[in-house]
């Protein structure tokens, strides 16, 4: 398995209709992860799925099912969760079994879901960007807590 961050968080979350939630949340992370783990592969979905939302069931049950996989294979999830999201429990529950670590960022900080599923949380991305830059080796520890 290579060296992967899968960037999982809320898109749609409960918005009605086609609306989603702001995803500038995706450039700063990929940037904050870039930074503490040079050399790896940071995967954002939406930015290989920018128009998900128009797809048809078939393309988003394909295109789900191929990140699930994608998560599988993965060496880190960071889940952002402003709120709560179907999608990103299911990615973070999928992490979650197969030993895989997961970094929320979230204020649901009693969140059964995320207390189960989650490696370390982060009260917000300031807490994130400040753990990374307090922790010299963040590989180390990723690569100690996978089972």
């Amino acid at each position: 398995m290579g060296k992967r961050i899968f960037i999982a968080g809320i898109i749609q979350g409960s918005c009605q209709g086609k609306d989603v939630w702001s995803q500038d949340y995706r450039s700063r992370l990929k940037e904050l992860l870039a930074r503490a783990f040079p050399g790896w592969e940071v995967y954002c979905p939406v930015e290989n799925h920018p128009e998900s939302v128009e797809y048809t069931d078939e393309e988003a049950r394909e295109t789900f099912m191929y990140h699930i996989d994608l998560v599988k294979r993965s060496s880190l999830i960071v889940a952002y969760l402003p709120s709560a999201s179907m999608g990103t429990a299911v990615e973070m529950w999928e992490a979650y079994k197969e030993g895989i670590p997961v970094w929320t960022v979230t204020p649901m900080l009693e969140n059964w879901v995320v207390r189960i599923t989650s490696t370390r949380i982060f009260p917000t991305l300031e807490d994130l960007e400040e753990f990374l830059k307090a922790s010299p080796f963040p590989e180390e520890e990723v690569l100690a807590s996978s089972r």
